[in-house]
């Protein structure tokens, strides 16, 4: 509900600070004292259009503040939530306008600077406002599907339906998806086929063409590398280095036999046995030369080698060429082309599931949105039922209100069903149903508004109803039972109401006076207590003059109510 209303340099207010508190409250005074005006800066802060006409006279700018309470669960926290405005469920949540006389209006919510779009979807969502000239939710076809949903409860129905409507989407993306690959794929198929043999017949490795090349690369050396090996090979026996080696060896192993050298300490002893050990690891390491030049000669160096292998590699880097890759990414564009092949060559197959899994799940979204569109019809002529009930004490007996459907065209049908809806009003019968705001003159659609929201009782998520003036023309038992729908819609909502008629201002649970303040001709709010409000009320009764006769009744009504 709203908290609090603070109102600054708005037309005939200078200052104006309120507290609405729960139930029912009333405002009345005399016309033109400024309670239209309240709720022209309401609808300010709730994202109506700003005009610098509503500047006071002599002030650099307007600003309005509306502050409230929303339930954690409203779906207000969602929106603002999706808009990225940093907001806690369940803490107050301020909306305020400000209409400078130099530069833009600007929009703020909790003091975050947002666009005045978004400050009027959420003031939607908080305030319902009533009247003769208001745009009332009740009045907006766009809203009125979702009032008979949450008049039905068809909550469980409406998730089965976005969740089959989802399904059907994912199902005709997934066969359009096939088909376009299927098409696609049917359109190269001799290509395919083509391109798939020649890289089966080549059959290319991964990593091969690099091996390739490095190989390629030694065997253009290959002459290069016969001539140093032979060279090794004839320096190694010209020099018969392991028969000097093995003499060497002997006359160090004599050495190391004679007295005093075997197995003895001291610096010649052991340089003589180090002597030995050195010439045997030369002998080691010159037959591990020799053994390692044998294998070089063994090793396929010949010319015959290059050419198959410059044969292969130039095979890969063609192909590679030709389908516009690496000749090392060949194996992978290989599986991708095969894969395509298949698609082409079994693609009617795939398709056909693919199209009877989209019509089984155009045939689950059908069956639930017809199951929704019954609920809604059914939930129809329950309202309409409702609203009948409602509109013979206000002075509307005549008025007819009707739940018109109309089928949605494919391309609109989706998660919310297949039909839109809209509430119509025959007001005499005969003349014809139309919609509610073309239909209804301006004094009765307050009335209207009422009879449709006292029907719906708790549908909508606004907390806060404003009715302005929806007494306006009657009075008597007319007056007393929109006081009396007025204390009804109070039990679970706040509701503030402009009115002229003393039996509506009666039932109501508080009682503000609004009036002309002062030369200046500015507007000032009373709260009035008990007494107070029989005068109020007397003087609505009887007009200037205020006689006992009016007090006497002003207090029946009081007591009545």
């Amino acid at each position: 509900m709203m908290l609090a209303l603070s109102i600054r340099d708005f037309v005939l207010i200078s200052r104006l600070d309120v507290s609405p508190g729960e139930g029912f409250t009333a405002l009345t005074g005399e016309t033109g004292a400024g309670k239209s005006i309240i709720l022209d800066a309401l609808s300010l802060a709730l994202g109506g259009a700003a005009d610098r006409s509503v500047i006071r006279h002599g002030a650099a700018q307007a600003s309005v503040a509306a502050e409230f309470a929303p339930a954690p669960d409203h779906p207000v926290w969602a929106l603002l939530s999706g808009q990225g405005v940093e907001a806690s469920p369940g803490e107050a949540l301020t909306l305020k306008r400000l209409v400078r006389a130099e530069g833009p209006a600007r929009a703020f919510i909790n003091d975050q600077p947002v666009g005045a779009a978004l400050l009027a979807e959420a003031g939607d969502l908080l305030v319902e406002v009533h009247g003769q000239h208001a745009a009332s939710s009740l009045l907006r076809p766009a809203v009125h599907r979702r009032l008979l949903d949450q008049f039905a409860g068809n909550e469980a129905l409406l998730a089965a339906c976005a969740a089959t409507h989802a399904a059907r989407v994912e199902a005709r993306s997934a066969r359009e998806a096939i088909e376009a690959a299927a098409q696609s794929a049917s359109e190269e198929r001799t290509w395919l086929q083509e391109t798939v043999g020649e890289l089966a017949k080549l059959a290319p490795q991964v990593g091969e063409a690099t091996r390739l090349a490095e190989m390629r690369a030694q065997l253009m050396q290959s002459e290069r590398v016969l001539e140093a090996v032979a060279e090794a090979t004839a320096a190694l026996e010209e020099a018969d280095a392991e028969a000097a080696l093995a003499k060497a060896s002997r006359a160090a192993e004599r050495i190391c036999r004679l007295p005093g050298f075997d197995g003895t300490s001291g610096p010649l002893p052991e340089a003589a046995r180090a002597a030995c050990e050195a010439i045997e690891r030369a002998m080691i390491e010159l037959r591990e030369a020799e053994t390692a030049i044998a294998a070089l000669e063994r090793l396929p160096v010949d010319s015959g080698d290059l050419e198959g292998v410059e044969g292969r590699l130039f095979a890969l880097r063609a192909l590679g060429r030709k389908l516009g890759c690496e000749a090392d990414l060949l194996p992978a564009r290989w599986e991708d082309l095969a894969a395509r092949l298949e698609l082409a060559e079994a693609g009617e197959a795939g398709l056909g599931a693919a199209r009877k899994a989209e019509r089984a799940a155009e045939a689950r979204w059908h069956s639930a949105a017809h199951a929704l569109g019954e609920a809604r019809r059914a939930a129809a002529s329950r309202l309409e039922a409702a609203i009948a009930a409602e509109l013979a004490p206000l002075k509307l007996g005549r008025a007819t209100i009707r739940v018109a459907f109309t089928p949605l065209a494919p391309d609109e049908a989706g998660a919310a069903g297949a039909e839109r809806a809209e509430f119509e009003a025959e007001t005499n019968a005969g003349a014809g149903f139309g919609p509610l705001r073309k239909v209804a003159s301006g004094g009765e659609l307050a009335r209207v508004s009422l009879a449709v929201k006292c029907a719906l009782a708790e549908a909508g998520s606004a907390a806060t109803l404003i009715f302005d003036e929806a007494d306006q023309g009657v009075g008597g038992a007319v007056a007393a039972a929109i006081g009396e729908r007025l204390v009804r819609l109070s039990a679970t909502r706040q509701v503030l109401a402009v009115t002229h008629s003393p039996q509506v201002a009666a039932a109501a649970d508080a009682h503000w006076l609004v009036e002309k303040a002062g030369k200046a001709g500015g507007t000032r709010l009373t709260t009035l207590d008990a007494g107070t409000r029989q005068e109020e009320i007397a003087r609505m009764l009887s007009g200037a003059e205020i006689t006992d006769e009016a007090r006497a009744a002003a207090g029946r009504l009081l007591e009545d109510a």
